[in-house]
């Protein structure tokens, strides 16, 4: 392929004159990836919890525009500083502490690698009748040409699928809405439960966090803050609002057959169409099934790159992706869980561990740093930012630990989620205690910093800020 078109870079800076762009390119990737069968899964579950509809749709709306505020923030750090997500880390953890983040960020595109192939998988094996394992290897071949590609095909192919989705997840809207019965009886609707669903929407949006800012970065540096915010946010949080909401629809109209065979069973809501419903369902998954190996490979590497070398370029994409969805095909393949449970086992597991990192890192840019970093440090062992922020290392794994007493899983309930009735605030608690605990320690090492820099005469040493 030609250079102009598979990208060349991977984790270092984007330099002013290769970037490109327009904000509202930020609407199609997250719509995109928002607006397809695991957006639609995932909705279903507030019913599948026992909530009625109407408290259903209001756990999907709070989930999402709550948590889609979070990944949004993230978005704007990309034109800014025009680099990968994760890169950013090493002002927060350190040059090597960074690397304790990016491996649970790796662990977390594994997740998401692994739903979208078992959901695809499925309805290859029902439509094409091949064996599931030939529809889970199938289901990756697309997200293996696009994401070794890179940047601009993923943008590319976001632009039609949004298109493509947004007319598809319309007729679905209006055709199952159709059908809702006039009541749908559900279980007593607990306030714990009503918090486990509204966690589970939450913890869609804000596990994009991670990777946001890798599909802003190319953008202007002049791009304003507010337009990348607002159009990443209407992309994914109102977009996901939506999906989720027709998910809602479909559990209560489709009852046990959407988890079967979930496109199967919105392929047949249009009979004499079902197979062009069928390849749209599954094309409109590409830009989030491709973003998980891509984004992994620059995660990855921004945990193992050496100081002051050049980025792997093309080649090591194609070799990185290639494992990677080896690797998820070989899990998709050993998974025996129910879809349901798996998605809702996934996006908890996956809250619980990035919560306390986005809370850290979103707190240094707007509350400590104010986006002012020194680009070329993010790239230096020895650099103002250290080795190790062993303070930041410590709150993230204590806010970790903090979110244990509150999480309610179907594997682990915690003393304080059975206290409040089943409700789930772990995602809450790791905001809290991340973020505070984070601005509490960067406000001391600064007085510290202060009280170092002036010698016994009372002068200024103007010595550069170390991290330890």
């Amino acid at each position: 392929m030609s250079d102009d078109v598979v990208e060349r870079r991977s984790v270092d800076y984007v330099p002013p004159e290769e970037r490109h762009g327009k904000p509202w390119h930020l609407f199609t990737f997250w719509f995109a990836s928002n607006v397809q069968i695991t957006g639609l899964v995932n909705g279903a579950l507030a019913v599948t919890l026992g909530l009625d509809l109407p408290w259903a749709v209001f756990a999907i709306l709070v989930g999402n525009l709550l948590g889609g505020l979070f990944m949004a923030y993230h978005s704007v750090q990309g034109p800014r500083l025009g680099i990968p997500q994760m890169i950013q880390s090493r002002a927060q953890f350190g040059f090597r502490g960074a690397a304790l983040p990016a491996a649970v960020v790796v662990v977390m595109y594994f997740g998401f690698s692994l739903e979208g192939s078992v959901v695809t998988g499925h309805a290859l094996e029902n439509w094409l009748a091949v064996p599931y394992p030939v529809g889970v290897v199938l289901s990756n071949l697309a997200s293996l040409v696009v994401a070794v590609v890179g940047y601009q095909l993923i943008h590319a192919v976001s632009k039609y699928v949004a298109l493509v989705s947004g007319l598809l997840f319309l007729a679905l809207f209006v055709e199952l809405g159709a059908h809702l019965p006039a009541q749908h009886a559900a279980a007593h609707v607990g306030a714990g439960t009503v918090l486990l669903a509204i966690s589970i929407f939450a913890s869609w949006q804000i596990t994009w966090a991670p990777y946001v800012s890798d599909y802003s970065r190319y953008l202007p540096e002049d791009t304003p803050p507010r337009t990348t915010f607002l159009w990443t946010y209407l992309g994914a949080a109102v977009g996901g609002s939506w999906v989720m909401v027709i998910g809602a629809f479909a559990a209560v109209v489709g009852g046990s057959a959407l988890g079967d065979d979930a496109i199967g069973f919105l392929a047949g809501r249009f009979p004499a169409v079902s197979w062009l419903i069928v390849a749209a369902l599954l094309v409109g998954g590409l830009p989030g099934a491709a973003a998980s190996p891509y984004g992994a490979f620059l995660t990855a590497l921004s945990a193992v790159s050496a100081s002051g070398r050049s980025s792997p370029g093309p080649r090591a994409r194609a070799v990185f992706v290639t494992c990677f969805l080896a690797v998820t095909a070989v899990l998709a393949v050993l998974v025996s869980s129910h879809t349901m449970e798996l998605f809702q086992n996934v996006l908890l597991i996956l809250l619980y561990l990035l919560v306390p990192w986005t809370a850290i890192n979103l707190t240094d840019y707007y509350l400590v740093r104010h986006g002012d970093y020194d680009i070329e440090a993010f790239f230096r062992e020895d650099g103002p930012y250290g080795r190790w922020n062993r303070g930041a290392v410590v709150i993230f794994l204590v806010s970790m630990a903090a979110e244990v007493p509150f999480i309610n899983s179907s594997v682990y309930e915690g003393p304080l989620a059975e206290l409040f009735g089943g409700a789930d605030l772990s995602w809450v608690v790791g905001l809290a205690v991340g973020g505070i605990a984070y601005y509490a320690h960067s406000a001391r090492r600064r007085n510290a910093l202060r009280a170092s820099d002036v010698d016994s005469g009372g002068r200024v040493a103007h010595r550069a800020p170390r991290e330890s």
